[in-house]
């Protein structure tokens, strides 16, 4: 520690703790322990072993040895959630909780983490077909063991399907904790309050937002910067659990950097939806979507020109 800064920690650590007094955060913190970041993240990994065992596994697996690893595993992340969303529930309480209370909460979190586990092979299973979904959009995908390595928008469809499992089990923090690192990680922000259907694509992803109250159907394909949004969100917090975001039918295609804005906003299935569109209004089924094309203006010493954009190209 420098001399300088010697002089000045007494001071420093005075005024710090100081700026505690009436943060509701820190009220928070002090009154029950929260979660903890770095298990959820950890729980996370072991899933995605879990899931994929081959790829994410920390042993070499055969047929006679697969069972015990697995069992291992899922007791794992059994025992670290059930500690996790007891966390969470006391918090929910404040840290007040009456005697005898702590027993039930316990016993409230073992219910909750055995029935997620309950419904991990269920989500495995829409794993998979959105890593097929993957496949068969990108012509550019080698084979599903270059899709469950480096697509982001796998991953974060995999921390989301978890999460939104988590949500409907009413546990609180958890499933943003979890969506949020993904967030972190792959530039998509998926709320895990959204219900979305299976053979779900996001080629890209980065900058995909997807709001709390949307939902969407089956084989539903969206790329790179789209946004499934709230039109306004003045109202603040009296507008929670509103229908706030649009609704994506099936077999619908989103290309990149749409905005589909407000809860009354439905694209009707079977449609497709050009790049940069700004819609606020539902969409019929069967229906084509597009921007019209800018202007394209070319200047060369001191000739000008507007051009047409696809003449131009098949020319040049």
């Amino acid at each position: 520690m420098s001399r300088e800064f010697n002089q000045h920690i007494t001071q420093l650590t005075a005024e710090m703790v100081k700026s505690y007094q009436g943060d509701d955060a820190y009220i928070s913190y002090t009154s029950a322990a929260l979660p903890r970041r770095s298990e959820i993240i950890c729980i996370l990994k072991e899933i995605r072993a879990l899931f994929y065992p081959r790829h994410y596994g920390e042993r070499e697996l055969f047929n006679c040895t697969i069972q015990y690893y697995i069992g291992d595993l899922m007791m794992s992340i059994e025992e670290r959630l059930n500690r996790q969303v007891t966390l969470a529930l006391m918090r929910r309480l404040n840290g007040q909780v009456e005697p005898g209370e702590e027993k039930k909460i316990a016993e409230q979190a073992s219910i909750i983490s055995c029935r997620f586990m309950q419904r991990l092979p269920k989500v495995r299973e829409y794993i998979t077909m959105d890593v097929q979904a993957a496949y068969d959009g990108d012509p550019a995908a080698a084979d599903k063991d270059q899709i469950v390595f480096s697509y982001p928008g796998v991953f974060s469809m995999m921390v989301y399907r978890l999460a939104h499992e988590l949500d409907l089990l009413n546990v609180p923090l958890i499933p943003r904790m979890m969506t949020e690192y993904a967030h972190s990680r792959t530039g998509i922000d998926i709320n895990p309050g959204a219900v979305i259907g299976k053979y779900f694509f996001m080629d890209h992803g980065t900058g995909i937002v997807i709001g709390e109250t949307t939902e969407i159907g089956d084989y539903v394909k969206i790329y790179q910067g789209v946004t499934l949004g709230a039109l306004s969100t003045r109202g603040g917090q009296s507008l929670r659990g509103h229908k706030r975001h649009p609704t994506i039918e099936d077999n619908v295609t989103i290309y990149s950097n749409v905005s589909v804005l407000g809860g009354q906003t439905v694209i009707g299935h079977d449609s497709v939806i050009g790049g940069n569109a700004f819609i606020t209004r539902s969409i019929p089924p069967c229906s084509k979507i597009s921007v019209k094309n800018p202007e394209l203006q070319m200047e060369n010493g001191t000739h000008q020109e507007i051009v047409d954009d696809f003449e131009w190209a098949k020319e040049n």
